[in-house]
């Protein structure tokens, strides 16, 4: 069936580009820099996921940079002269980009007044966004009205939920978001952080355990706790190229959460990676809502 307007989303999603082709859902490439070069996110198509990563571990800093105004106009002006647009960004509270989205959209409603340019806040990122994207084109293929998809991503967008780790406190003391001393004694007494994304739409570390057993077990039971109609749905479970670590935690998800339908094993992408670092890992699932 025709639809009347184009949905679309943003590599920060980290959705998987197999998934992004059958599906024919197109997705704005985000930048990032690794030792002085500058690439483009393309959800696992080159690789560079892995890349990355390595670098990190051999003392690589890469960075993330918002992608202008002008790049928005060249990707969204092409759309709006057929049709109307509906785009999904990455959380507001992670970044600016979405400001640039916006002057986009002002300024190409200002030429093109008879279409319509709806743009939603996921307040997501990664699998969180992943979900959001999936269950929101689910009706945009059953062909509910762009007012409609936008505001069951605007119902929803809480219930995308993740818990979380990393592998090395380091790597968020580059990011600014522990202190280097905290980083230095937390490393020493082996804390690990667990993380999520709270209702502002920020990554939160909201509890502190010992160990790296202790941590998965942890978000297996927060996962355990919050998820809803685990029988109707895909966890996620991400991780910083640490796939063994992952596919344990994937288990330890399968037989605590029996009726669970499935669960897909994915790296991070590129932005969370830079931030997170190696040995991150990650459950992500539809739940109750966010509670932080």
């Amino acid at each position: 069936m025709e639809k009347d307007y184009i949905f679309m989303t943003d590599s920060d999603s980290d959705l998987p580009y197999t998934i992004s082709e059958e599906k024919q859902i197109p997705v704005v490439s985000m930048p990032f820099t690794l030792d002085d070069r500058a690439y483009m996110d393309d959800n696992g198509r080159s690789g560079i996921e892995k890349q990355l990563l390595d670098r990190m571990r051999a003392g690589s800093v890469p960075s993330t940079s918002l992608l202008p105004t002008e790049a928005y106009l060249d990707i969204f002006e092409p759309v709006l002269r057929e049709k109307d647009l509906l785009f999904l960004a990455f959380s507001s509270a992670m970044s600016a980009t979405i400001q640039n989205i916006y002057e986009a959209r002002e300024q190409l409603l200002e030429k093109y007044p008879e279409r319509r340019f709806t743009v939603v806040d996921t307040l997501s990122i990664s699998g969180t966004m992943t979900l959001l994207v999936l269950g929101a084109h689910e009706l945009y293929e059953k062909g509910a009205s762009m007012e409609e998809v936008a505001q069951w991503v605007t119902d929803h967008r809480m219930n995308a939920q993740v818990w979380m780790t990393v592998g090395d406190l380091k790597y968020l003391a580059r990011g600014g978001r522990l202190s280097p001393t905290s980083a230095a004694f937390g490393t020493i007494l082996k804390i690990k952080p667990i993380i999520c994304i709270g209702r502002s739409g920020k990554m939160e570390a909201v509890e502190k355990v010992r160990g790296q057993k202790k941590a998965l077990h942890t978000i297996v039971e927060h996962t355990a706790r919050d998820i809803e109609h685990p029988e109707n749905q895909t966890a996620i479970i991400m991780h910083g190229d640490v796939p063994d670590e992952a596919a344990v935690l994937a288990e330890m998800l399968r037989q605590r959460i029996p009726e669970l339908r499935d669960v897909r094993i994915q790296i991070v992408g590129p932005v969370i990676g830079a931030h997170c670092g190696p040995g991150t890992l990650a459950c992500i699932f539809m739940g109750r809502g966010r509670e932080n």
